[in-house]
């Protein structure tokens, strides 16, 4: 006879309940998959790549910061690291270095601080090898920098940490240069290279004629010594005045190439020194045969003008900032002059805030430093260079035996090694061509 079913109800008394069926629990998670990735983590590619392109289109380190997120948006996204440094859209544009205003030379401090002119945001980067380096100039962000013992030139990106050897520059200065003090206060900046797919330097020197120039992998210098009947930037109208007392300033204002002529006011408004200038401002059409167009006003924009480097920054950005102005520098015990465009007025922004008289000392650093200080402080790379504000130190007094004691002291780690001639390995074997330097010409 068969044997009936248990009933399925509870179990009744005296009857013991068969335990579950079931597999040990560790077994039972090894083989349930694991959950499908959530959140930002688990975008699609082609969402993920787009996301990529707009951050990258804002800044090159927000994209850095971007691709190191997780690593599923690291693997999908082109690496921020260009070999040649030729892509400008990986370069850290809109980024300046600061000054700490200690004295203290970023080389020896083996790190550099930069703010975005765009956000006011602020990265201290550090960086060993510039021990071994003095900076010289800056370009999009990137740092040319000079080795102290054999004189290599070497463009770093300051973020990726990326470099670009170019050949020594020791056998140009025993052929050109021949100044130790030209040598100490020479600039750099870097440009497209035409004939390879690489950059090019050009540097040029205090009181040395000539612009010298250099691609990486290879020991070419070529020399570009001034000359009026070379090829021209812009003709300007010839209705400031004398040559002599003009200043010619090249900016890049969001995208457009801006000419400022600095000269002399016919009309002479007011009795201080300062109030004797006047700006003219010229639209560069770079497509138009360099044709000229009048700019009355810059909107948001603020010029910081100097030899050194130019700079454009929007007030928008930056509300500290005065719109429509321009910030220069003047050779005054009160070295900075804001010019607004709008009124025509002049002020001293750092007239309460000289350290010095030329003589002797007046009154301690004054902190915190102002955004207008750091911006002009970076377009004078002298001062930027030593560690030292422009505003508080546009010329150190001779009584300042201590600071004067510093700078020689650090001007005399750079060597510049002798060049033997008709050595066989070629270190010395510089091709030297000449050309024509572009300048900017009075019709």
């Amino acid at each position: 006879m068969a044997r009936k079913a248990a009933p399925l109800g509870p179990a009744t008394a005296g009857q013991k309940r068969k335990a579950p069926s079931l597999c040990p629990l560790a077994a039972a998670r090894a083989r349930v998959p694991p959950p499908p990735a959530s959140g930002w983590a688990s975008l699609p590619t082609d969402l993920t790549l787009l996301v990529a392109c707009r951050v990258l289109a804002a800044d090159v380190v927000d994209y850095i910061a971007f691709r190191g997120a997780c690593s599923g948006w690291r693997v999908c996204t082109p690496s921020p690291r260009d070999p040649t440094l030729r892509q400008r859209h990986l370069r850290p544009r809109g980024w300046v270095a600061l000054c700490g205003g200690d004295a203290v030379r970023p080389d020896d401090a083996g790190e550099v601080t930069f703010l975005h002119t765009r956000t006011a945001r602020c990265l201290r980067v550090s960086l060993p090898e510039l021990r071994r380096y003095r900076v010289v100039g800056f370009t999009d962000g990137l740092l040319i920098l000079l080795h102290k013992r054999d004189t290599t030139v070497r463009v770093l990106h300051p973020f990726t940490r990326v470099a670009v050897d170019l050949p020594p520059l020791g056998p140009a200065y025993h052929e050109v240069v021949r100044n130790r003090i030209s040598m100490l206060g020479m600039r750099a900046a870097v440009c497209d290279a035409s004939a390879a797919a690489t950059i090019a330097v050009v540097v040029w020197f205090p009181w040395t004629p000539g612009v010298l120039s250099a691609v990486p992998f290879g020991q070419v210098w070529e020399v570009y010594p001034p000359n009026p009947l070379g090829p021209v930037v812009a003709h300007v109208p010839d209705k400031f005045g004398r040559p002599c007392h003009c200043e010619y300033h090249l900016v890049e204002s969001g995208r457009d190439m801006l000419l400022v002529v600095q000269h002399e006011n016919v009309k002479r408004e007011g009795t201080e020194p300062w109030q004797c200038y006047a700006f003219a401002m010229f639209r560069v059409d770079i497509s138009d045969r360099w044709r000229l167009f009048p700019v009355i006003s810059l909107g948001n924009q603020a010029l910081f003008l100097h030899m050194d480097r130019c700079l454009s920054v929007s007030a928008k950005d930056l509300p500290s900032i005065r719109s429509n102005s321009v910030y220069f520098s003047v050779f005054l015990p009160d070295h900075v002059v804001l010019h607004s465009l709008s009124d025509r007025s002049f002020e001293r922004p750092t007239m309460l805030c000289q350290v010095h008289n030329m003589k002797e000392r007046i009154r301690p650093s004054v902190r915190p430093f102002t955004i207008a200080d750091h911006l002009l402080t970076y377009c004078s790379h002298r001062e930027w260079a030593r560690g030292l504000m422009f505003h508080e130190y546009n010329g150190v007094p001779r009584c300042f035996d201590n600071l004067w004691k510093k700078i020689r002291a650090q001007d005399s780690q750079l060597r510049i090694p002798r060049t033997i001639r008709g050595d066989t390995n070629g270190k010395d074997n510089f091709l030297y061509k000449i050309n024509y330097v572009s300048s900017v010409h009075k019709e």
